[in-house]
């Protein structure tokens, strides 16, 4: 489906601003709801009309969207600190449960199919099978992959009851340019922006836990895809990588050999993660193609371009 006018939630974050530039691409008029908490109003495009609002503010909110007159949105806007989860529940529900609510009923006001960006391994818990397949019960350890199922509830039944496709993306642990290397997410963007200042990061679990890492550019295919479908879809590259190879690969690209600190795992943090994607293959027609030694060499080069853009206090980063 290729709407015509599409709102991005978080469209001024990470992903949000990818999606927000493919879809700009493809000649759709972008309105991007985002309160700028995490996002960055450099991040949005200039052809993108920019309302900060704060998703759990449903007045503010309404107003944003019916201005906007979408036929498509995306729901990327999260709260999605683990930690942060864990320290406030309460403002972590507020965002990715009633702010999805909000967001749901806008959709339905407008007849407009939606994408909601969910977390995948946040969701599925310690103890699930590797590489982990949809139909797995849930079992988060921390508020936040609580607020995430609770948020893809409310968007099943929200399609079931208003007969619109919407879909629901269950991301893997996603890298590429424009990641906040200052935040406890993002573990790429964390250990470049280290790398490139010559100093050594902390590995969280003593560099054992595994993720399942999927470039953003992939990511916005997936999404972009998954606008006009409905399912809940695993969006990852099956592939398990342990955070101490993931260093060794951007020390590689870095070109440095710093000894990392390791430290034990933080209250909610997971031991192990890989999805398994085949349903967006059969269903969206989707598969991750960016490997991840290449991937994160070019991310790593584009991310210290950034920081260096951001030191020196220039324009948009890449």
């Amino acid at each position: 489906m290729t709407p015509k006018t599409a709102v991005v939630t978080g469209g001024a974050g990470f992903i949000g601003s990818h999606v927000v530039d493919a879809l700009l691409g493809e000649g759709i008029e972008v309105t991007v709801v985002d309160d700028l908490s995490s996002g960055s109003e450099r991040q949005v495009a200039d052809a993108a009309n920019l309302e900060v609002v704060d998703i759990a503010d449903r007045s503010a909110l309404n107003a944003a969207i019916d201005a906007a007159r979408p036929s498509a949105i995306y729901h990327v806007a999260a709260q999605s600190s683990v930690t942060a989860s864990v320290a406030d529940p309460g403002r972590d529900c507020a965002v990715n449960v009633l702010g999805t609510l909000h967001v749901l009923e806008a959709a339905t006001r407008h007849r407009a199919p939606l994408v909601f960006t969910s977390t995948g391994g946040a969701l599925y818990g310690n103890g699930a099978p590797i590489p982990t397949a949809e139909d797995r019960l849930p079992a988060p350890v921390a508020p936040y992959g609580a607020s995430k199922w609770a948020g893809e509830a409310y968007v099943i039944t929200w399609a079931t009851a208003s007969g619109l496709p919407h879909a629901v993306l269950r991301l893997g642990n996603v890298y590429g340019p424009r990641q906040n290397p200052h935040g406890e997410a993002g573990v790429v963007a964390i250990f470049s922006h280290r790398l490139w200042r010559g100093e050594p990061p902390t590995i969280y679990g003593h560099g054992r836990p595994t993720r399942d890492y999927v470039h953003v550019s992939d990511v916005v295919e997936a999404v972009l895809r998954a606008s006009g479908a409905a399912g809940v879809f695993n969006v990852a590259t099956g592939v398990e990588t342990d955070v101490l190879t993931l260093f060794e690969l951007l020390q590689r690209a870095a070109g440095t050999t710093l000894e990392p600190v390791l430290a034990p795992l933080r209250p909610g943090e997971l031991q192990r993660s890989c999805m398994d994607c085949g349903r967006a293959a059969a269903v969206l027609g989707w598969r991750a193609r960016i490997g991840l030694e290449p991937g994160l060499a070019s991310t790593y080069r584009t991310l210290v371009a950034e920081f260096e853009a951001a030191e020196s206090g220039s324009a948009r980063p890449g």
